[in-house]
């Protein structure tokens, strides 16, 4: 079996050591990105769902820069949010600072029960430069 091109962030192994993934593998050109989630640095989540899907847009960052890659190169972006119906407006807020303008990447989003303690969680599929 070949081994896995791994991507860490700087500073950010705890909650991926404490549920055993990794953070990207780098795989034909693109980099799969695991989901992020609003965490601390201690892998805490961040209490305030806002603050909590900013902060999981900033660990996706940092994922993606540990890669040498940034935000225009996301092709495909998956969220998942455990009370869609009420947390909507708010991800589409932020996700629109994020993606200002056209062409944006693709986008599914799925209202989930439960994901380890956290209420949003995003993943990306990005091509790499």
């Amino acid at each position: 079996m070949t081994q896995r091109d791994v991507v860490f962030p700087p500073g950010r192994r705890a909650l991926y050591e404490l549920h055993r993934y990794s953070p990207a593998v780098r795989a034909n050109g693109f980099l799969f990105v695991s989901g992020q989630v609003g965490s601390r640095d201690d892998g805490s989540p961040e209490p305030d769902f806002e603050a909590q899907v900013r902060r999981a847009f900033d660990n996706l960052k940092a994922t993606l820069q540990a890669a040498g890659c940034g935000l225009d190169d996301i092709v495909d972006v998956t969220t998942f949010s455990t009370d869609p119906e009420k947390q909507f407006e708010t991800v589409l807020a932020v996700k629109d600072e994020i993606f200002p303008q056209a062409p944006y990447p693709n986008w599914t989003a799925l209202g989930v029960n439960w994901l380890a303690g956290f209420d949003f969680e995003i993943k990306v599929i990005a091509k790499l430069p």
